[in-house]
């Protein structure tokens, strides 16, 4: 790509995005550059298949937000045109960032988005051609879905509660006192502390485990068909089915287990993936099957049998407009979870390979995300460990790959030349294989350098693991070599089998990197979120291989059991089944075994705990005892959930894992007098630790 292309991109988003470029200097790959990455979501393309609408979402610090603007690019033109503000990003209770889908009107001259903008969700309409967007729902209640139908004529469209009934039962529970019951969330504020929907708003417990609600989010949907043309409104007597939901094969239709689905546009065959195998111990049978069902009441399935769609971790599928063929993406384990697109030819069985990856190749940061597709090219989002996301043209018939899009072209140049991440591949002892991505440390000599690993999920442009908290190239070029390592593939039900291939794969892989020289194996830190932060506590207690972690989320304690058990029955099963705990005074033993509560005598190793305020009271009964003894520090983030997303506080999170693995690992501190109180608390740690080591 040519300088004045890459300078003509960044003069294009300027306005309302800060390319990262704009403010490093080269080989600077700091925690804010990687906080500030610019992401790419959505790729849909226009009804005629010779333009794409895509968003791009990205950090500022100094506001404490996220950007967030639509573009529609030309397949044949080397710059997109901004057309709408995108609003702020619609959040799940765990605080990722929902998909965002858009609509094309039929015609072409209109895209349609859900849009958080001044505190309520519409759909908008914005012109293609960039001349204007407006909100075209303006409903008393935010938008839930949403759908074209006649043609693109019509807007259907589905609210709850309205914006004021939820404001004024809030209300009323405050003035009355809040009654705790099953479904509210103690552990966090009672009253407006969780961040819905671009507010602080009162939640409750949702229907699957910890996910959280606002007040009245059991409303039951009102579907409301809008004229577009008129404005005329009509209330819908029936809830509506959108016109891309599938129905579920009946029994003995396709082997294995439903999975998921995708309707044939303005068709009735529908592409299966089920899953298949030996499930034994595991939450879900291993294998994938990819079939086709002829239409809805078909009574049989037909198979892909190529060697190129059987035994393949197949994660997704979309139908190729105007041709009968199914596109299916592998998420490749054994290639550290890299991605490649295939065509199925669902009448003569024939398959072909688009594209291979070295990373994602689809819609954005989720693994299962689809690309825009028309009956010639793919458009989708690009990302690798070490390159940033970009918007890729690939042809469906030739695979050849062209670049519409690079806003982050300045940061994977510098990465490049800083912290080049490779994968690795190794066996544990019991030759079970396992894949990281790596990123060597600058350091002068053939001294070997210290090394930081989290273990979970390391797709895509990996910035910090899951939950992006550890920021891995900014470790490397600071002289901690960093790897994240994907997590062993499937879910096993046993959580000492579970943790224990975490471990095996942190000791194996430090075994192999000590032996050829690349670390020192008594300088190791490890880090996690979610499964990642059992599996780093699982490593404290269980083995002497950590000499320094920090762990972001709470791990199963009595007083986690305690705070949880008031949600019932739903809670109580999931502890059993992927845990196999009871009451601490039911299953002491296995209590014994897996909380940290009762391993406090055999942690010798610092930890920092960075919680959210949504989850860290879950944790007191082993962290303050941690605290008092000298051996934690503990930061709490207002308002945050179990993923943290709040753009300062991301830094901040950021910039002291820096700072911690750098004082545990190289003796370094950080020179700025603001941090003077950090690290006389972090002395104060290593002098008890040293005093009291066994």
């Amino acid at each position: 790509m040519s300088v004045s292309y890459c300078a003509v991109v960044r003069l294009l988003v300027a306005g309302v995005l800060i390319v990262s470029a704009a403010v490093s200097h080269a080989e600077d790959v700091s925690p804010r550059r990687l906080l500030e990455v610019v992401d790419i979501a959505s790729p849909t393309m226009s009804p005629d298949g010779l333009r794409v609408a895509f968003r791009v979402e990205q950090a500022s610090v100094e506001r404490n937000t996220y950007d967030t603007v639509w573009y529609v690019q030309a397949l044949d033109d080397p710059l997109p045109r901004r057309v709408a503000d995108g609003g702020a990003p619609l959040r799940d209770s765990a605080g990722g960032s929902l998909p965002a889908p858009v609509a094309w009107s039929s015609d072409g001259h209109w895209i349609y988005y859900r849009a958080l903008i001044d505190g309520r969700i519409d759909v908008w309409r914005a012109a293609a051609d960039g001349s204007g967007a407006v909100p075209v729902t303006l409903d008393a209640a935010d938008v839930r879905d949403f759908s074209l139908v006649e043609g693109g004529r019509v807007l259907r469209y589905s609210a709850g509660a309205s914006r004021e009934a939820v404001i004024a039962a809030e209300q009323a529970e405050y003035d009355q006192g809040i009654r705790i019951d099953e479904t509210v969330p103690v552990g966090q504020g009672l009253f407006r502390s969780g961040n819905v929907e671009g507010r602080l708003a009162t939640q409750r417990f949702g229907n699957v485990w910890f996910d959280r609600a606002p007040l009245m989010a059991g409303t039951p949907d009102r579907w409301i068909e809008l004229e577009l043309a008129t404005g005329e409104r009509r209330a819908l007597s029936s809830p509506v089915t959108l016109t891309n939901a599938s129905p579920a094969p009946g029994a003995g239709v396709v082997e294995g287990d439903p999975w998921k689905s995708e309707r044939e546009p303005h068709g009735d065959r529908i592409a299966l993936l089920t899953r298949v195998g030996d499930g034994t111990g595991q939450m879900y049978r291993p294998d994938i099957l990819l079939s086709m069902l002829p239409g809805t009441d078909a009574r049989r399935a037909v198979k892909c049998v190529s060697e190129l769609c059987t035994g393949r971790a197949i994660t997704g599928t979309q139908w190729r407009p105007g041709h009968d063929e199914v596109l299916f993406t592998v998420t490749d384990p054994v290639q550290g979870r890299a991605q490649s697109i295939h065509r199925w030819n669902v009448e003569t069985g024939d398959v072909f390979e688009v594209v291979r990856s070295r990373g994602l190749v689809n819609g954005g940061r989720d693994t299962a995300a689809h690309c825009g597709a028309s009956a010639a090219a793919l458009v989708c989002v690009t990302a690798e460990a070490d390159r940033p996301p970009q918007l890729e043209r690939i042809d469906l018939e030739t695979g050849e790959r062209h670049v519409l899009f690079n806003p982050n072209a300045a940061l994977g140049m510098d990465l490049a030349r800083v912290a080049p991440a490779r994968l690795l591949r190794w066996v544990d002892a019991k030759g079970r294989q396992f894949t990281g991505q790596f990123y060597s440390a600058r350091r002068p000599g053939d001294e070997p350098a210290s090394l930081f690993v989290t273990y979970y999920s390391c797709t895509g442009f990996v910035r910090g693991g899951v939950g992006d908290e550890w920021p891995l190239a900014s470790l490397a070029q600071a002289g901690i070599s960093a790897l994240c390592i994907n997590a062993f593939p499937g879910y096993t039900m046993d959580p000492v089998e579970r943790y224990g291939q975490g471990l095996a794969a942190v000791e194996s892989v430090i075994d192999l990197l000590a032996a050829e020289g690349e670390v020192d194996r008594a300088r190791v830190g490890m880090g996690g979120l979610s499964f990642g932060g059992e599996t780093t506590f699982w490593a404290v207690t269980e083995s002497d291989v950590i000499t320094v972690a920090s762990v972001a989320n709470p791990v199963a304690s009595p007083h986690y059991y305690l705070i949880s058990s008031l949600k019932g029955e739903g809670f109580l099963t999931g502890l059993r089944d992927m845990w196999g705990l009871g009451a601490p005074s039911d299953t002491p033993e296995r209590w014994q075994q897996l909380s940290p509560v009762f391993k406090l005598d055999r942690i010798h190793t610092p930890i920092l705990f960075q919680h959210s305020e949504q989850e860290y009271m879950y944790a007191l009964d082993y962290v303050i005892p941690l605290l008092r003894s000298d051996r934690a520090d503990l930061y709490v983030f207002p308002h945050e959930p179990h993923q943290k997303f709040q753009p300062r506080h991301k830094l901040a999170v950021y910039e002291r894992n820096v700072d911690w693995f750098r004082f545990w690992l190289q003796g370094h501190e950080d020179p700025d007098a603001s941090k003077k109180a950090q690290y006389a608390r972090w002395k104060q740690i290593r002098e008890s630790l040293t005093t009291n080591s066994p």
